[in-house]
């Protein structure tokens, strides 16, 4: 049974191209796919990129990708191990709760509360329902009329004076100083900041990795720091990366994302990248 650098080197040179050409049709390092092709898989990155890496590398040469990272996995590498739940032990709480028919601790029935005993002198008189006699039940509507108008005549002195102090005491306004003369913008401190980031934002599910393009270096080694880890993005969801230079954009489905930099926006599958995989951005 062939290794897993075996079938890679197999098709590999069935497709007729070197390790070089490999490399800048993938955006994958020389020295990986070299690595890949001998069975050697520490490649010093963690093992979410090397996974990676390897997959796109299976996809590049027509080999089942996933049967690829199966035997991956089965040599012992890629294994993530399932998170325990964390279990949490709540205290108990117990409500009690008297029913409708039984009697309450803290509200005693009427007939149970002690009444003080009027005394006779203050003792008032008892009008029964029966003899349907009016019981007084407010104070007397000429006294609340007298109140009321007493207190309207305060409210309307108190207004009077507040008018009168308003138009006798008060002066005419200053002008207003003349605005003062804005200071002459700097053209380099009005670059805006959008010239030096870029927005990803996905138009529909979409899985996004992006690097920064080392200048002055072969195509092949010319990934640079890694700007945005690999990241699933759902729809109309955004990540901003910085962008000092050209930076590299893949992209599981092209057509899924849109870019802001610069003060343009990109759609890459309306400049063909429908079914490409990567795009390099410049300034």
């Amino acid at each position: 049974m062939q290794t897993i650098g075996e079938r890679l080197e197999e098709a590999r040179k069935k497709k007729g191209i070197s390790i070089r050409e490999a490399a800048e049709a993938t955006k994958i390092r020389g020295d990986y796919l070299q690595k890949f092709e001998s069975n050697h898989f520490d490649i010093g990155l963690t093992e979410i990129y090397a996974r990676g890496f390897l997959h796109n590398y299976a996809t590049f040469l027509k080999l089942p990708a996933e049967r690829i990272l199966n035997d991956y996995a089965a040599l012992g590498r890629g294994e993530v191990r399932p998170r325990q739940p964390s279990r949490e032990i709540y205290g108990r709480m117990d409500i009690s709760v008297a029913s409708a028919g039984e009697p309450s601790d803290r509200a005693a029935p009427p007939e149970e509360t002690a009444a003080p005993e009027p005394t006779p002198a203050r003792a008032q008189p008892h009008y029964p329902r029966s003899s349907g006699a009016s019981l007084p039940t407010g104070p007397d509507p000429a006294v609340v009329f007298q109140y009321m108008k007493i207190g309207g005549m305060v409210v309307l002195a108190i207004v009077v004076l507040w008018v009168g102090k308003s138009l006798f005491l008060s002066k005419p306004a200053a002008p207003a100083p003349a605005p003062a003369a804005a200071a002459p913008v700097s053209s380099t401190s009005a670059a805006p900041a959008a010239d030096r980031t870029a927005v990803i934002t996905a138009l529909d599910v979409v899985v996004v990795q992006v690097w920064e393009v080392l200048p002055n270096v072969p195509p092949s080694e010319s990934y640079g720091p890694v700007l945005l880890p690999q990241t699933t993005l759902a729809r109309g969801e955004s990540r901003t990366v910085p962008k000092n230079g050209a930076i590299y954009i893949r992209a599981s489905a092209m057509q899924n994302i849109q870019i802001d930099s610069g003060g343009k926006r990109i759609v890459p599958s309306e400049y063909g990248h429908r079914g490409d995989k990567t795009i390099t951005l410049t300034k």
